[in-house]
């Protein structure tokens, strides 16, 4: 059976309105019959693939999704030397031919988002400029295969070895995803707020009342329970059979899991605060178990406990019940976990705490498989 890594996060937010929805409300759902916080999960790809221990712990420069594609290889010609007008020309002509089809009203543009890796582009430009008189004259067909055959079910970026991409024109470039990610939601229910704020016009006049500006704007508090898992499998085929750049890719992820927070109106509310608690599973037995339904009875204040070690005890409790029943006492899985404070929460998951971030992605590596 394929290896499969889990992550879960618990973590808590304060007044934030991290990920929004076309009203500008924090986007929400309703979960275990009432209403809960949500971050979207591709908000919360995003913020991982971008977060700077990503790319410090794979070595390789994240993917880029884009409509300019042709913009950046005419960018990378005209500094191998051609003439900007040429440039423009031909990398147009060759991202409409591989794209199908270019914006009707923004030549520059493809009609789709291109998700694409840096070795991807270099590719493209070498092979450009390898024949430049076939490529001004508009033919690109060879190179447009050649680049098919070579990126045909594998890709360098570790980002989208993980979250996969999909080309309905091309489908030989289209990569299943080896990285599921669930939408964090709040494990309470939540009230959704509204913020009634106004600004000074520093040089209003005297004889003059009122706000320079006045505007509304939505936000909430919760603690989340997020969740992911990756397939080994899927991922070491993703990155051509490159296990070292996965496990670099999986120890990235995590470590961007923990860090990475949504930006979404911070300069607002200013709401970073790390998890209180990481939980990494590595299984042999091919599952994959959420957690989500230790929350499915919504968490209460209590006077005596909050919201955040209640959600911590609730999912304890879960966990022992899911592996007591569904576990695998043959293939044991690999739990590792850093808390911020005591562990008194925990009873079931304290034995596989470790002390620090660092010292869990250390483990994890060395948990992995090696082949």
């Amino acid at each position: 059976m394929t290896t499969k890594i889990e992550f879960h996060c618990i973590q808590s937010f304060p007044p934030a309105n991290l990920n929004r929805d076309d009203t500008n409300m924090p986007k929400d759902c309703e979960f275990g019959g009432v209403r809960r916080a949500r971050i979207s999960s591709q908000c919360i790809k995003r913020s991982i693939r971008l977060h700077p221990d990503f790319e410090q712990h794979t070595g390789v420069a994240p993917g880029e999704r884009t409509r300019l594609l042709a913009v950046k290889i005419a960018e990378q010609l005209v500094q191998a030397g051609t003439a900007q007008e040429e440039a423009e020309q031909v990398a147009q002509g060759f991202v409409g031919g591989l794209l199908k089809k270019m914006d009707s009203k923004k030549p520059n543009r493809s009609s789709v988002l291109f998700y694409i890796s840096q070795e991807e582009v270099h590719t493209v430009v070498e092979g450009l400029l390898a024949d430049w008189e076939k490529a001004l004259g508009g033919k690109y067909d060879d190179l447009i295969k050649g680049y098919e055959k070579e990126f045909a079910d594998r890709n360098s970026a570790p980002d989208i070895a993980l979250f996969g991409r999909m080309l309905a024109d091309r489908p030989n470039l289209s990569l299943e995803a080896s990285c599921q990610v669930a939408h964090a939601i709040s494990t309470h229910g939540i009230n959704m707020e509204m913020d009634f704020y106004t600004a000074v016009d520093d040089l209003q006049q005297g004889e003059d009342t009122g706000a320079g500006m006045m505007g509304i704007t939505g936000f909430n508090a919760a603690t989340f329970y997020r969740y992911a898992a990756i397939d080994w499998g899927q991922l070491t085929d993703n990155l051509g059979g490159n296990v070292e750049l996965a496990r670099n890719t999986v120890v990235g992820f995590t470590a961007a899991m923990a860090k990475a927070v949504p930006t979404g109106k911070q300069n607002a509310f200013a709401a970073q605060t790390p998890p209180a608690m990481v939980l990494v599973v590595v299984r042999e037995d091919g599952q994959a178990w959420s957690l989500a339904n230790a929350f499915e009875q919504p968490i209460n204040k209590t006077y005596d406990n909050g919201i955040l070690p209640a959600s911590m005890k609730a999912f304890d409790t879960h966990w022992h019940q899911l592996n007591s029943v569904y576990g695998d006492r043959e293939q044991p899985v690999k739990p590792l976990m850093i808390v911020l404070g005591d562990d008194e929460n925990l009873p079931h998951l304290k034995k596989v705490k470790v002390d620090s971030l660092d010292d869990l992605l250390e483990a994890l590596a060395l948990a992995l498989p090696t082949g």
